[in-house]
């Protein structure tokens, strides 16, 4: 069985989706498209963001034909005998749960830069949000895991925001320690015993009617740290329905991870620009 579904307006693949798949769960349409069930003009596509035009035609399919022939590709920004860096997709899990079977980053590129005679294993040097996207870094060995995180207070951590609102003044830096409520898995802002320091610096790139581009500096790299801070300073991140109102996706991305590169003193920098549907949810 199968939904057929003609574009009516120039749009990108996700929206369309949730808007025609109605009752559908965000995350069962995610699971559809990355398992391969979703064509668009009889081609198998997987990205969300894939631009569609009117009158293209979609299918949506209870399974993936051919799907044991077609294993899913990452977007690699680097690659070195140490370090793999990748562009993650909005919507995919960085790493696995021992809960879930759901598709994640960590899984997908060990599969794609695995051979039949050779495996390969990775370890995850930090992990980004479900639905953000952006720079994720892997390393081959434990041993260049635990020499990246030595150095990891240095690192540059950049990221784009799109908030509700126009912050004023249009640039800042919020120093509010963050605590983990693992009852509701949130971040409480504000002095606690419990809390830990978190600075997060911002400046406005550009605002469009009630919405503004952020670029955000990470001090510290504290759990939900961007989302929590930017609420709390009244300016919820478009789409974060944790801490403020769902939407299609999530306006957070991860432009830029800069670090030293082992054994030198020299900046290795990872960057990769934001993906059409997060400016889509600016203009």
């Amino acid at each position: 069985m199968s939904d057929r579904l003609t574009v009516k307006a120039n749009t990108t693949l996700f929206p369309f989706l949730t808007a025609q798949l109605q009752g559908w769960s965000r995350t069962t349409i995610k699971q559809r498209l990355k398992s391969g069930c979703v064509r668009v003009n009889g081609e198998q596509v997987t990205r969300h963001d894939h631009a569609l035009l009117a009158g293209d035609q979609v299918v949506v399919e209870a399974s993936a034909r051919g799907a044991s022939r077609v294993r899913p590709q990452l977007d690699i920004l680097y690659k070195d005998r140490d370090l793999i860096a990748i562009n993650k997709p909005a919507g995919l899990l960085s790493v696995g749960s021992p809960k879930s079977k759901e598709p994640h980053a960590l899984g997908i590129l060990r599969d794609q830069l695995s051979r039949r005679n050779k495996s390969i294993r990775l370890w995850p040097v930090h992990r980004i949000d479900r639905d953000t996207s952006g720079v994720l870094l892997f390393a081959t060995s434990r041993e260049a895991r635990e020499a990246v995180m030595k150095g990891w207070k240095a690192a540059e951590k950049t990221y784009l925001a799109i908030v509700e609102g126009c912050p004023k003044p249009a640039a800042g830096t919020i120093d509010q320690p963050l605590r983990l409520d693992p009852a509701i898995y949130q971040m409480h802002v504000g002095p606690h015993p419990d809390a830990k320091r978190a600075v997060t610096h911002f400046t406005t790139e550009r605002s469009v009617g009630q919405r503004t581009l952020l670029r955000v500096e990470l001090e510290t790299g504290r759990q939900h740290q961007i989302r929590a801070h930017l609420a709390w300073l009244g300016h919820p991140v478009v789409g974060d329905q944790r801490y403020g109102t769902a939407g299609t996706r999530m306006g957070l991305h991860a432009l830029r991870l800069s670090i030293t590169k082992l054994g030198t003193t020299k900046p290795l920098v990872f960057e990769t620009p934001a993906p059409a549907d997060f400016l889509a949810l600016i203009r």
